[in-house]
């Protein structure tokens, strides 16, 4: 893996500012009832910039979240089905669950990350960045951006400069930091692709969740750049910045 040194002027900041009347990032000790983390997660933020704008020449490293909005949270009564649709076609009603979920109400955030290029890019990494910013000042995207579930669907549009986060600091505990794609013949639980200088690449393996202990400071989120260390020494020569291919997505 490239050192910042060695890649030279191969990334570039991006912003956009993101928001919705609902939103759930999920905590995962929390078997059946949803319960959301106080803010949105460095994995659901990277997913937000993707829908909007992605190349396999590049990855986003999200760098800090501004809360720019209050922590606010109800509780809602949803109708589920208790298991997922396979090849036989589910009869919603022998399998529909109701269940409550605490979720986020009326949220706001202005995500800070960085456009990272890939080795096996050939275009500058500005090139990158302005099509970003053409596509958040023209409401484009690849697709409907959501905040954290389908049917939380975000708006998002350029920051003006004048957003300033809440004034509340608090420690929000463990939280998913991202998911590292392992590529593993012997353990084929997930198909995906990986992107490199020789195209795409249909590989198996096994996905392993990644944390952190974060904390909110003044309304801001900083993501600690060791995590993105660790998620590349995981997915090895598959990881983000490798010689030989690019981030792994679901197939």
């Amino acid at each position: 893996m490239q050192t910042d040194s060695m890649r030279g002027n191969a990334r570039g900041r991006v912003m956009v500012k993101v928001g919705g009347d609902f939103a759930c990032f999920s905590r995962p000790e929390f078997k059946v009832e949803r319960v959301s983390y106080d803010v949105i997660t460095p994995s659901a933020a990277r997913g937000l910039l993707e829908a909007i704008f992605w190349r396999p020449e590049f990855r986003y490293e999200v760098r800090e979240i501004q809360i720019l909005k209050p922590v606010r949270q109800i509780a809602v009564m949803r109708n589920e089905i208790s298991e997922r649709q396979g090849n036989t076609p589910i009869v919603v009603e022998e399998r529909r669950q109701q269940r409550t979920s605490l979720i986020l109400k009326d949220v706001e955030y202005l995500i800070c990350a960085d456009m990272v290029l890939q080795e096996h890019a050939t275009d500058p990494v500005l090139k990158y960045t302005a099509q970003f910013n053409r596509r958040i000042e023209k409401g484009q995207c690849f697709q409907a951006p959501y905040l954290g579930t389908r049917e939380f669907v975000a708006w998002f549009e350029p920051p003006s400069g004048e957003e300033r986060p809440i004034v509340d600091s608090r420690e929000l505990g463990t939280m998913l930091f991202d998911m590292a794609f392992v590529a593993d013949d012997e353990r084929r639980e997930l198909q995906y692709v990986s992107h490199g200088a020789a195209g795409a690449r249909i590989l198996w393996g096994y996905t392993e969740a990644l944390f952190f202990q974060a904390k909110l400071d003044n309304g801001i989120l900083k993501v600690p750049y060791s995590k993105y260390e660790e998620l590349y020494r995981r997915e090895g020569k598959n990881a983000q910045g490798s010689s030989e291919s690019g981030r792994g997505t679901y197939g």
